[in-house]
């Protein structure tokens, strides 16, 4: 098997970059991983990415990348981008020829584009990961210069890059989907997550609920930590004002570890999340009733059409997020009642979850074509 000696990851979908990062540890593999995205949430506040603090915790170095999006709407904030974009061009190139990749894995998103473009005008081999069920503007331009697409979705799929595709399956931390020993918890659990960076909606929906929530059930409740929203400080300070018993039963955070995470959804009797990929299959993967409220302006309405797949299994209820507070109240009621009847419904989407897809991403990518 030839090995690539020096490896950078890149993209915007962290968490299958961390299961193909500890995958690669797990199995020994010779190669040195270099790890480029942001270290911060955004370019606004200097608050440390959860990408940045989990491969930090990995012993992997870490190299800020500063650059723009991609957009198709004309504005002030366009030309800001336009100057950032250059400038991520310009570093990627000092990257690049500092560390001599022999091989570039992409995760999507505006990080990842400037990195593989520059990659593969120096000869460097370039893969990128489709997460999402539809394929990205950024994939469709990295694609191009692609050995390799490879997709979550077997529907995933586009004219111009259909010779490149193979379908793996999306990565799973394995800290996810691991038996672990779990807590035990005296209410029936609730784990409320907006993913890495939070969902100011599904902060506030929990927030105007909390003390009707909290009467019933335990909450688990993930915050993310934006400063411009400052949902966890606010809500940190909301929990000392329970009641004692009601504090005992709201956990609030602005993240879950790496190492807490698998735990929880194991434990957990209903999900309450936006429905990116990754959640796709870890609600698939751990058979977890769920509530969604899919991201309004997600690129090609990806989240809805996850969530949609999931309902049609009658494994999950979609809130638009607007949808008064009222219905979302009575949503987690009227799923919480049915939580034992659902396990069964998860059979016809088995099939969806591929547990060795890390493994096919290595395989690929490092027997060199």
């Amino acid at each position: 098997m030839q090995q690539p000696t020096t490896l950078i990851i890149t993209g915007g979908h962290v968490t299958p970059a961390l299961a193909i990062i500890d995958r690669i540890q797990e199995r020994k593999l010779p190669v040195t991983i270099i790890f480029v995205g942001r270290k911060y949430n955004n370019n606004k506040e200097k608050t440390l990415s959860f990408e940045y603090q989990e491969v930090s915790k990995r012993s992997i170095p870490f190299v800020h990348l500063t650059t723009g999006r991609l957009t198709r709407i004309l504005r002030i904030a366009s030309l800001v981008d336009f100057s950032q974009i250059t400038f991520g061009f310009f570093q990627s190139l000092m990257i690049v020829l500092k560390y001599k990749p022999h091989a570039l894995l992409s995760f999507g998103g505006y990080v990842a584009l400037p990195m593989a473009l520059v990659g593969s005008l120096l000869n460097v081999a370039i893969y990128t990961h489709e997460q999402t069920i539809e394929l990205g503007l950024t994939n469709r331009i990295i694609g191009r210069v692609s050995k390799r697409i490879f997709t979550s979705f077997p529907e995933t799929n586009h004219p111009t890059v259909t010779s490149k595709i193979t379908y793996t399956g999306n990565p799973l931390r394995k800290d996810v989907i691991s038996q672990k020993s779990i807590p035990i918890y005296s209410h029936p659990l609730i784990y409320v997550t907006g993913g890495s960076l939070g969902s100011h909606g599904i902060n506030e929906y929990i927030e105007h609920n909390l003390f009707k929530l909290l009467k019933k059930y335990h909450i688990v409740h993930q915050t993310g930590n934006v400063a411009e929203f400052d949902d966890f400080n606010r809500l940190s300070t909301l929990r000392t004002s329970l009641p004692s018993d009601m504090q005992k039963r709201y956990d609030v955070r602005a993240h879950v570890s790496s190492e807490e995470v698998g735990a929880i959804m194991q434990q957990a009797d209903l999900i309450v999340s936006r429905s990116g990929a990754n959640t796709f299959f870890e609600l698939i993967a751990l058979a977890k009733l769920s509530v969604l409220i899919p991201l309004p302006w997600s690129a090609a309405q990806e989240q809805q059409k996850h969530a949609q797949i999931l309902r049609d299994a009658t494994v999950a209820t979609i809130i638009d997020q607007g949808d008064s507070d009222d219905h979302f109240l009575d949503v987690i009621n009227t799923m919480m009642k049915k939580t034992s009847s659902y396990e069964k419904n998860f059979k016809e989407l088995q099939g969806r979850y591929i547990a060795q897809a890390s493994d096919a991403i290595i395989d690929a990518l490092f027997n060199k074509e």
